[in-house]
């Protein structure tokens, strides 16, 4: 394996399924059992906020009562260990690899334990339910707030910061991901395209396998430890 210098790590529902959260598009995934028309796009939350919020309150108790599993805490030690830079990008909206004492991410996809006040445009964490009545803690109009997530047909965020991490790394490594939601399932491509050796370590092969140079497949407790070592071991 070649001594690597700037490493960008995807994630996805996969790295969190061990921890007892649900991915969305396994057989019997999330967006089996919801709509999410209904809710996860702007529309459906003009259209009914109740059902919205009750979807994503039951999120929040779920990611509350999870624990970061040995995945996450492998990719905490490779961000304290490795010489070089590395950066954690997430699709996911828990904080476990926060949890496991990662501190370098970007969560493209927002954080269910924040609120997006509709108004002033803040976000401050949020840990309990969230409802209609739910009022902005800054904003000087008491604005009204949502889940801090993004949505079906809303740009993720700091996507400049994270094309230019594309164009620098050497080595972009895919975990736990589905490869069907864009624009993070074009991002092995971009890494490639700056030549980039391109990993995935996923449990089942994803729609976009055919682009990475190295692929390993099996339970993100299992194979995502045992490769950050192998990348330890060879600094």
């Amino acid at each position: 394996m070649p001594q690597f210098k700037n490493i960008v790590i995807l994630t996805g529902a996969g790295l969190s399924a061990e921890s007892g959260l649900g991915t969305f598009r396994d057989v019997d995934g999330i967006w089996t059992k919801y709509d999410l028309n209904e809710v996860a796009t702007p529309e459906g939350f003009a259209a009914n906020p109740k059902k919205v919020h009750d979807f994503y309150n039951a999120r929040r108790r779920g990611v509350k009562a999870a624990k970061p599993n040995a995945a996450h805490h492998a990719l905490a030690k490779l961000e304290k260990e490795f010489d070089g830079k590395t950066l954690l990008v997430t699709q996911n909206i828990d904080r476990l690899l926060e949890r496991a004492g990662a501190e370098n991410i970007i969560h493209m996809h927002g954080e269910l334990l924040k609120a997006l006040c509709r108004t002033c445009g803040g976000r401050h964490i949020w840990e309990d339910d969230m409802s209609t009545e739910s009022q902005c803690i800054e904003c000087y109009d008491n604005g009204s707030v949502r889940p801090d997530v993004v949505w079906f047909g809303e740009m993720p965020y700091e996507m400049e910061r994270i094309m230019e991490a594309l164009e620098a790394c050497d080595l972009f490594i895919s975990i736990g991901t589905s490869g069907t939601v864009y624009p993070a399932a074009g991002f092995v491509a971009e890494a490639l395209h700056a030549g980039a050796h391109t990993v995935e370590l996923n449990l089942e092969p994803s729609e976009g396998v055919s682009l990475f140079n190295e692929t390993i497949h099996g339970p993100a407790t299992e194979i995502v430890p045992a490769y950050i070592e192998t990348l330890l071991n060879k600094k």
